[in-house]
């Protein structure tokens, strides 16, 4: 665009959304279903940092990862559902134009790290599934810290990456985005700036971060079913199988969704399926974590019974087994 073309655009300061439906009729119960959802969200996975931070049988890598991706979950959540959830009852549906690019960059920071948090999740399970002797040894304290930071530094650099590009760009056109939330996708498709290199850039630290962070879950549950198809009793690979599905069931739905919505082809590109893949693992996943973890574990259950009513309950001493090991 040329510079008299561009002088001819007023600059956008603002954003509107045009959210989930513009049906007048809808947005009320659509309120009061994502408050409740939100509200849940926002229990479960504080319920789990509490119940994880209180009792002592938890203090143990595994749980220390668990509770950092509650935390992760309560952040993603937060970058998103309350607007959303003003734009529902309010007459102007708008957000700044530096609040559009705050919510997108915490966002991707958030989702990012959860990406590699997972993948360091799989690798906690490896360990100690494949080498129980050494767990204390190899997963320590220091390692975990270091997990989770490293898992925080890959977030932010992918973060910061998109939204500097996103910075370059001039938005002088439409200001009304067809989605509920700044994401990248809708915002590429209102710049009257080239947005070439910011979709290349979607694609290659997109196709590199989910490649590795896959990847690592992958190798991980490929020796950790090669163990467990060693264990004779059917019992112990019964409990083994069963811990382990927690987590590869938040990873398959995770990645699952972030596959689906940034990698499916051009072609079939539709804005009212990205608007609903988009409540799944903005909205949705954040609000399943904690289910599948707690639902599926005697020690979390046992523990949040303790929790809840104050005193040692006499369902026993919570196991410090995980995936079927001693950590």
């Amino acid at each position: 665009m040329t510079m008299t073309a561009q002088a001819n655009h007023t600059p956008v300061t603002n954003f509107i959304f045009t959210g989930l439906t513009d049906r007048p009729d809808l947005q009320l119960p659509l309120f009061v279903v994502f408050s409740l959802i939100y509200g849940l969200t926002l229990l479960g996975n504080v319920g789990m940092i509490l119940i994880i931070r209180f009792d002592p049988h938890l203090h143990t890598p595994m749980y220390f990862l668990l509770s950092n991706l509650s935390f992760l979950d309560v952040c993603c959540s937060s970058t998103v559902t309350p607007n959303m959830l003003l734009n529902f009852l309010g007459a102007s549906k708008g957000v700044s134009y530096n609040g559009c690019l705050m919510q997108y960059s915490f966002f991707t920071l958030f989702a990012t790290t959860e990406m590699f948090l997972l993948a360091a999740m799989a690798y906690d399970r490896y360990v100690a599934i494949c080498n129980p002797l050494l767990y204390t040894v190899v997963v320590t304290k220091k390692v975990c810290v270091l997990l989770i930071a490293g898992s925080c530094l890959g977030g932010a650099a992918n973060s910061l990456i998109h939204t500097y590009g996103l910075l370059r760009l001039s938005f002088c056109n439409s200001n009304v985005i067809d989605h509920f939330f700044c994401d990248l996708l809708p915002l590429l498709k209102l710049s009257c700036s080239d947005t070439h290199r910011n979709k290349l850039l979607v694609s290659i630290f997109g196709a590199l971060i989910e490649a590795t962070t896959f990847t690592v879950v992958i190798i991980s549950y490929f020796f950790i079913i090669a163990m467990v198809l060693r264990i004779h009793s059917a019992k112990g690979r019964q409990k083994t199988f069963s811990t382990c599905a927690s987590h590869l069931t938040a990873v398959f739905t995770f990645h699952g969704t972030i596959l689906f919505m940034y990698f499916h082809p051009r072609s079939s590109y539709s804005l009212s399926t990205d608007k609903t893949i988009s409540v799944f693992y903005t909205v949705v996943i954040p609000l399943l974590n904690p289910l599948i973890y707690s639902l599926r574990n005697n020690d979390v259950k046992c523990a949040a019974r303790k929790l809840l009513k104050r005193k040692v309950l006499p369902c026993g001493k919570p196991s410090r087994r995980a995936c079927g090991v001693t950590p």
